[in-house]
């Protein structure tokens, strides 16, 4: 067994959102030189089950192996079906398993990917559970970075505590950008109010629920508007303002009036 090469897959699994526990099962794998092998590993999230299979393979020209791919299999609590989507893994930033769950749930994810050219580039993922490809896998529709989503604009939109604090907006744009459906402090009417808040670049937007997981529609064109009504009633004032300032008379003596009155009669 290649020791290097066992160093790499180690860290490659663990990277990757697999932790160490399968350390010594991959060691025995390598060792026992087979042309291919698979490992597993199962995780809870909330009381959904995700079941995933690691597959490895030998090179055909030496005996360095290569992770190649998970398959997830999900099992919703709710749902008697499971959802399975297999991931492949690249040379440079993979999914994780983390990710793989968030976007199973619909949610996006924001990755640093390679183009043809080798050249790296920021994208949102999501999953289109409209299409599939040949292997059966749901379709990753991507909205890199021309496409013109902009978290943090998106996110200034919304009334949320977190963002006055450097730190915690930083935290909470990292946990969003990985596809979490994230709890922040919304400032309503002088009150902190708990909601949850994930993306959705597609229509370069965020989604909004309650602590009941009820999605609450338009927030942010709520708050626009009600932004924009409250430019427009100023707005409004202020040209009452002048309108009113422009019908006052000024201030002419009475005898002065009187003169003029008398001057236009005669006309």
């Amino acid at each position: 067994m290649n020791e290097k090469n066992f160093e790499y897959l180690r860290n490659q699994v663990k990277y990757t959102g697999f932790g160490e526990g399968l350390d010594n099962e991959l060691k025995e794998k390598m060792q026992q030189q087979t042309s291919n092998f698979t490992l597993n590993h199962e995780v809870l999230y909330g009381v959904d089950r995700a079941k995933a299979t690691l597959s490895f393979k030998k090179s055909d020209q030496s005996e360095m192996y290569f992770f190649n791919s998970y398959k997830v299999d999900l099992q919703k609590d709710n749902s008697k079906e499971s959802l399975e989507q297999t991931f492949y893994i690249n040379k440079g930033s993979n999914i994780t398993m983390k990710e793989a769950y968030n976007l199973m749930e619909g949610r996006a994810v924001n990755k640093e990917l390679t183009n043809k050219e080798g050249q790296l580039y920021n994208s949102w993922l999501q999953m289109d559970f409209k299409k599939t490809d040949s292997n059966g896998n749901f379709k990753l529709n991507q909205y890199h970075q021309n496409y013109g989503y902009d978290l943090e604009a998106s996110l200034r939109k919304l009334p949320i505590k977190e963002l006055e604090t450097p730190k915690y907006k930083e935290d909470l744009m990292d946990s969003l950008k990985r596809g979490n459906l994230q709890s922040a402090t919304f400032l309503k009417d002088g009150e902190e109010v708990k909601q949850f808040v994930e993306v959705n670049p597609q229509f370069k937007t965020m989604n909004v629920y309650d602590t009941n997981m009820k999605r609450i529609d338009n927030i942010e064109a709520k708050v626009e508007k009600q932004s924009e009504g409250e430019k427009a009633s100023v707005k409004q004032s202020n040209k009452k303002q002048g309108a009113s300032a422009d019908n006052e008379e000024p201030d002419i003596p009475k005898e002065v009036k009187k003169r003029v009155r008398k001057q236009s009669n005669s006309i």
